[in-house]
């Protein structure tokens, strides 16, 4: 009896501990940076919201049917979408550690960013050199607002990206390297599915009578 009392409290005693130990460490930063993910996502909603509700107000000045040019938004759409496959062609890379892989992914990824975040740039100063600042209306205020933060999320994202090859460069595919290559590659498919809204909602639904 004594026996088994004593086995039923070590038993006790490791359950206890194991209850009490850390989480790994891959769990509490995969955990930290969904939240993270989610509270951007909160704030662009509220963002589309804003927008939503100042699009009408243009206090006589330009709508969006009259300052967006279709046919550069469609280019920049397409740049992020294949920039979000060949960042997934890095992921792929970084699970089989092939360097080469995961560099030229990297390459094509920052490439077709930094494409994108030039033809907004593009868009921005032609608006403003026509006078349609974020201070002309409350529409074109909510659509900097949008936009702009997105294109800032995309500016963080190269910067990310160039700091992450650094890293691969010098240390490797270490475990902690790893875990940040791939919260990068769900940032940046997080920044395409945010992109497809925006395009929706600003850019087509913004020419529409």
């Amino acid at each position: 009896m004594n026996v088994a009392v004593a086995i039923d409290q070590v038993h006790e005693t490791q359950y206890a501990a194991s209850e009490a130990s850390p989480a790994p460490k891959r769990i509490v930063v995969a955990y930290g940076f969904w939240i993270f993910l989610l509270s951007d996502i909160v704030m662009f909603a509220t963002l589309f919201a804003t927008y939503a509700v100042l699009v009408r107000s243009t206090a006589g000045g330009p709508t969006g049917a009259q300052l967006f040019n279709q046919g550069t938004v469609a280019i920049e759409t397409g740049c992020l979408l294949v920039s979000s496959y060949t960042c997934g062609l890095m992921a792929l890379a970084i699970g089989s550690r092939r360097s080469t892989g995961t560099y030229f992914g990297a390459l094509i990824t920052f490439a077709l960013g930094a494409a994108f975040l030039a033809l907004e740039l593009r868009e921005f100063a032609n608006m403003i050199a026509i006078g349609a600042t974020p201070q002309r209306s409350a529409f074109l205020s909510a659509f900097f607002a949008l936009v702009g933060c997105h294109g800032l999320h995309v500016g963080a994202g190269l910067i990310w990206l160039v700091v992450m090859m650094a890293q691969v460069a010098t240390k490797g595919f270490v475990p902690a390297v790893h875990r940040r290559l791939l919260c990068f590659s769900l940032f940046w498919h997080a920044l395409d599915i945010i992109w497809v809204g925006l395009f929706t909602v600003v850019y087509l639904m913004g020419v529409s009578p």
